[in-house]
């Protein structure tokens, strides 16, 4: 495995050097979508790596794209000398900023954000750098399938800076404009300029070029797994459970975290149909909406949470590999016991909560490198994902999203009842929480948030926390009420369906005749054995722990995620009952 890395002193690997990625390509190409994707992996690599994009340097001296002048993005007739020294400007000024990141900031890897398409630029830009001990790779992307950049120009007309306020088919309008003009003087990368990744419609191919050392070959693997397409991540924890505080137990899930089980549903359902809402006030094309994949892990908390979502037909994948971090000798303590019994310990943990590594127990570090599989699964997964899970899983997947170092993982902070929302969009990610349970196993008496063990808490560990990581259980917006009022249509439209259903069934069965034509004696409960099968098989599931082998992935359910519009539920029966009224 190669992630994380543990950062040495000057925040550098001695055997990488110092490495300028340049991209290639024209607009709307997801070079920056690219680029920030490749600078969180290198972060959470541990790698001192930034983006310097061209484009935002410009914006930052000139300001939007109605105070550039009418000429600066001309290809077809000579510029203006002002412009043109505007621009050798603006280039000479973030190529400078570049080299102070390498020389004062003791940065080591350097995403150059720009078109760079033509070959005079590229064969200066090299030369500079490489006659300054930087090893220079040009990173191209190619796009010949015009459904990826109009989606790529919706993106960038939505997050852009550039077209703040303006109405949205004008925008694209004159995106197009610019992608037409560049067109007639771009030039594709060859062999002779130097080494080269080349990605071919964002994944589906790449083409790789004297590509040499330890980072440069990681960020070929992680390009294979990335694409740009449209989708929206969920990160929820596993409800309450029985034995809330060993890790040994494997508990199943309490009253309250079945109950938190079907409003953790609604809530999803109620999210996902805000969102669809937005993005066509935001003037999005409609198209047809992403499923939605759950991941769970085996642990009886986890997979029994996602069981409202088997019940609707969901596909639910369960990962052995997104357990929880284990606690080791810690296992059932509290932070009184854990400072008593093993205060030398503490202290170690204290002064580095991410690296430090408890008797028989796993780092945070640990933990990181053993989710790197599931880092690019996330990666190349295309549909809308809910990964339903644990504080200490939550954590790391997050931070790699949202950019933090290693260091601040375990800082992050996620309340149970909480669902965090992470859209990937062209200038990085845009990440919102949103509450949707104040019951049981929420919080403590003092407001404290509750976790699965005391290595799943991030109280009390060390400077770093307070003033660093993000604390999502502080920022989510309220949405209990429409959680609450979809998990009653959802109730209720359940409830009419099985009572449809279990009518059908009763009418058949009474309309049934022997074999000598007189007509059976209907019983007088006619669907009350069949009910009893179906709670006992049920109860017996919900309490059966799991054999999977760790490091294998266990479907529980696959189907289209209709269930949104309403299938039948095995929790309403008694409903159903009297609905039929027999």
């Amino acid at each position: 495995m190669a992630a994380p890395l543990y950062v040495t002193q000057s925040g550098r690997l001695f055997h990488a050097g110092l490495i300028l990625i340049v991209t290639v390509g024209l607009p709307a190409r997801g070079k920056t979508h690219i680029s920030r994707a490749l600078e969180r992996y290198l972060r959470w690599l541990g790698v001192k790596t930034r983006v310097y994009s061209l484009g935002d340097y410009r914006r930052k001296v000139l300001g939007g794209a109605e105070n550039v002048p009418p000429d600066y993005f001309q290809t077809k007739s000579p510029r203006s000398e002002a412009t043109n020294a505007l621009r050798r400007r603006i280039k000479n000024e973030i190529e400078d900023q570049i080299m102070d990141f390498y020389t004062v900031q003791g940065g080591q890897v350097v995403i150059y954000d720009a078109n760079n398409g033509n070959v005079k630029n590229r064969k200066d830009c090299y030369q500079k750098f490489e006659s300054k001990g930087v090893h220079v790779i040009f990173l191209e992307s190619i796009c010949d399938q015009e459904e990826i950049i109009t989606a790529n120009i919706r993106s960038v007309k939505l997050s852009s800076p550039d077209y703040a306020g303006w109405d949205a088919d004008r925008a694209v309008a004159d995106y197009w404009s610019r992608i037409r003009d560049q067109e007639q003087v771009y030039d594709t990368v060859t062999a002779d300029e130097g080494p080269f990744i080349k990605v071919m419609n964002v994944g589906e191919r790449i083409e790789v070029n004297r590509i040499e050392g330890y980072l440069q070959t990681r960020c070929c693997f992680f390009l294979m797994n990335i694409h740009t397409k449209p989708r929206t991540i969920y990160f929820a924890r596993s409800g309450q459970s029985l034995i809330e505080h060993s890790y040994k137990a494997d508990s199943d899930l309490s009253p309250a975290g079945w109950e938190y089980s079907e409003r953790m549903k609604a809530a999803v359902v109620a999210r996902r149909k805000a969102l669809k809402e937005e993005r066509k006030a935001n003037g999005e094309a409609p198209g047809n909406e992403n499923p939605l994949l759950i991941w769970t892990s085996a642990r009886r908390r986890a997979y029994h949470t996602a069981w409202p979502f088997v019940h609707s037909g969901f596909k639910v994948v369960q990962k052995p590999i997104m357990s929880e971090i284990n606690p080791g000798v810690w296992d059932g303590l509290s932070t009184g016991e854990a400072m008593e019994l093993y205060p030398d310990e503490w202290d170690r943990f204290l002064s580095d909560p991410y690296a430090h590594r408890a008797p028989r127990a796993e780092s945070y570090h640990d933990l990181s490198v053993r989710l790197e599989p599931v880092i690019f699964e996330l990666e190349r997964c295309q549909d809308d994902l809910l990964i339903i899970g644990h504080a200490s899983v939550i954590r790391c997947l997050l931070a790699y999203l949202v950019g933090l170092p290693p260091n601040e993982v375990p800082a992050v902070e996620i309340a149970r009842g909480d669902l965090v929302e992470v859209t990937p969009a062209s200038y990085g990610v845009i990440s919102r929480a949103f509450h949707f349970w104040s019951g049981e196993g929420r919080g403590d008496a003092s407001g404290e948030n509750l976790y699965e063990n005391f290595a799943e808490s991030t109280s009390g560990k060390g400077s770093v926390l307070p003033d660093s990581g993000v604390n999502f259980a502080a920022d989510a917006f309220n949405m209990e009420q429409e959680a609450e009022e979809e998990e009653k249509i959802e109730k209720e439209i359940q409830a009419d369906n099985l009572a449809k259903s279990l009518k059908g069934k009763i009418l058949n069965k009474l309309h049934n005749t022997s074999k000598d034509g007189t007509r059976s004696a209907p019983h007088p409960h006619p669907t009350l054995p069949h009910l009893q099968e179906d709670q006992e098989r049920e109860r017996e599931e919900r309490t059966t722990g799991s054999d999977v082998d760790y490091g294998s992935d266990e479907v529980l359910s696959e189907g289209d995620g209709a269930g949104e519009e309403g299938k039948e539920g095995g929790s309403l029966r008694a409903r159903a009952m009297s609905i039929l009224e027999i």
